[in-house]
């Protein structure tokens, strides 16, 4: 057996391009991209993904080339998930919502060839290139170029925006329809350049493959129940985000439609699925907050089937539990996907499993072939992503009895106090039940005591009205006395990342100037202050062990 040789008939590389092309030939007049008055078959968005592969080619874009793209949720950037992998050139989507400053910075780092910038970002694009030009100025021995730059104009209005000579639309015009592409030889050549949103540190560029690519994508249509009539919107700016979860490649997998919108608003949302018939889509918990505080002149009636709420699966007889026990199991982050090898919990110093007892926390690890290659110019955190076989993701976790996995928080959020390990993702939960509480997130601040304890941060709904001492008093009914936040602080919002995710960080710092609410000091505490404490005596050690739960 071990005789009969791999050859272009049995063995081709994985690749989501496949999808592409046979969306083309299968769902040749289905409907691929709906975006305001544009829509596109299958057949017209193949065709223009060869026509801009050309063109790529044409300007000396080759394999390895990074070609960046600072764009919404359009047809273009969607267009580009397939065209600049068939010119061979791997795809680099840029958060939207980053400064001038970062948007240098990973021009820079990723040494991109060709920079494409929709029009409503060109002055932000401007003042970054000004920026990366400065930059370079700093290393003369260096050998990089400034990108190419290439507007992406509004398709439905065109504006006349121009950042240099060329225009989107005009590479696709001059491209020829018949380019088959560059063929792939490897299916773990490079696909996709995603930076991270340095959340709990610095950015790095993650380095994904055709067959990571190819992997994922097949898991999510699996873990989705896709069908070939999915409407999908694209609720909210991820395109440039782990590409769309891959869903940017799926759904051309299935020939289903892309819901486009450059907007997330709630009147847009609504309208959208309203319109469209929308089947699925991808919130984070702020966007869903928009929906549900959405205006009654915002809203539209909504006809299409019921909208998918949970992807990870379950186990059996959920949904005929109470609604609470339902939300319980189904806010779980589930089993290992279809394409990975595995999943575990873990002690990582001695990389024994923990207990499947819902409890015991440990690191999330993985490890499969849908997993990154590893971060770009950077092997010092490659080396310390992959230790012992596992990818460590930094995330702490439990697993259930039933085998299902619950994120706990990220390793450098748990909150020590006194000993005991609190979760603040756990803190959080409690106080998202809280009717007046809109958004919530909880840090470590200093206990001149325990070390630190909870400090929790809290935007209140729009309608809503309470005070610390409210919110204090709901926290000592629903939680063990040792978790009960030390402070409350009412924000009028939260600092977020571009990516939507809450900034802990800047939350951690403004935690370090605070103090601890008096009313939520016990006389003990107070009076342990005060008082030396002989811990041979029965008595004191009684008080210790109990204010230790405090």
């Amino acid at each position: 057996m071990d005789k009969l040789a791999k050859c272009a008939a049995n063995y081709v590389p994985l690749t989501p391009l496949t999808f592409i092309k046979r969306a083309f030939v299968v769902y040749s007049n289905r409907t691929s991209v709906i975006y305001n008055s544009v829509r596109f078959t299958w057949s017209q968005t193949y065709e223009r993904c060869c026509r801009l592969a050309y063109s790529l080619r044409s300007l000396n874009v080759v394999k390895n080339d990074v070609v960046s793209v600072l764009a919404p949720n359009i047809p273009a950037l969607y267009e580009m998930h397939f065209a600049v992998l068939m010119a061979g050139a791997v795809l680099n989507a840029i958060n939207t919502r980053l400064d001038a400053k970062n948007i240098a910075t990973i021009l820079r780092h990723s040494e991109a060839k060709v920079f494409f910038v929709d029009f409503e970002y060109v002055p932000i694009a401007s003042e970054a290139l000004l920026l990366l030009v400065e930059s370079l100025k700093d290393n003369p021995s260096g050998q990089q170029a400034i990108p190419l730059v290439i507007v992406i104009d509004d398709i439905n209005k065109p504006t006349g925006v121009r950042l240099g000579k060329l225009e989107y639309e005009q590479l696709i015009h001059h491209g020829n329809p018949q380019y088959p592409g560059e063929e792939l030889e490897d299916e773990w050549d490079a696909i996709a350049l995603n930076y991270t949103s340095g959340t709990t540190s610095d950015p790095k560029g993650v380095v994904y493959s055709h067959r990571g690519a190819f992997l994922s994508t097949m898991s999510l249509i699996q873990g989705w129940e896709m069908g070939t009539e999915v409407v999908y919107l694209w609720s909210l700016p991820i395109m440039f985000h782990c590409n769309g979860w891959t869903f940017t490649w799926g759904i051309a997998a299935r020939g289903d439609t892309n819901v486009c919108i450059r907007n997330t608003t709630a009147n847009e949302m609504y309208k959208s699925i309203s319109n469209h018939k929308v089947t699925h889509f991808c919130c984070a918990p702020i966007v869903f907050n928009i929906l549900l505080e959405a205006k009654p002149h915002e809203r539209c009636e909504i006809t299409s089937k019921d909208l998918p709420s949970f992807a990870s699966g379950k186990p059996s007889g959920t949904n005929c539990m109470p609604r609470d026990q339902q939300a319980t199991i189904k806010a779980r982050q589930g089993v290992s996907i279809l394409t990975l090898a595995d999943v575990d919990v873990k002690n990582v110093k001695t990389m024994e499993s923990v207990p499947h007892d819902g409890k015991t926390m440990g690191e999330i690890v993985l490890r499969g072939s849908s997993l990154m290659k590893g971060y770009l110019k950077d092997e010092k955190e490659t080396a310390k992503a992959f230790q012992k076989e596992w990818f460590l993701t930094g995330d702490v976790g439990v697993i259930h009895s039933d085998g299902y996995l619950e994120i706990k928080d990220r390793l450098k959020d748990v909150i020590i106090s006194g000993g005991e390990n609190i979760s603040s993702v756990e803190l959080e939960s409690i106080l998202f039940k809280h009717p007046a509480i809109l958004e919530a997130a909880v840090v470590a601040m200093p206990h001149p005591r325990w070390g630190e304890s909870p400090c929790a941060f809290v935007v209140l709904k729009k309608t809503a009205s309470t005070t610390e001492n409210d919110i204090m008093a709901y926290c000592q009914k629903k939680m063990p006395k040792f978790m009960v936040p030390k402070k409350v602080e009412i924000l009028a919002k939260l600092p977020k990342t571009g990516t939507g995710k809450v900034q802990k960080v800047e939350l951690k710092k403004v935690a370090k100037t605070l103090q601890i609410s008096k009313n939520n000091i016990s006389s003990k505490e107070l009076h342990m202050d005060q008082t030396r404490y002989h811990l041979d005596e029965p008595r004191n050690q009684e008080n210790v062990l109990a204010m230790s739960r405090l």
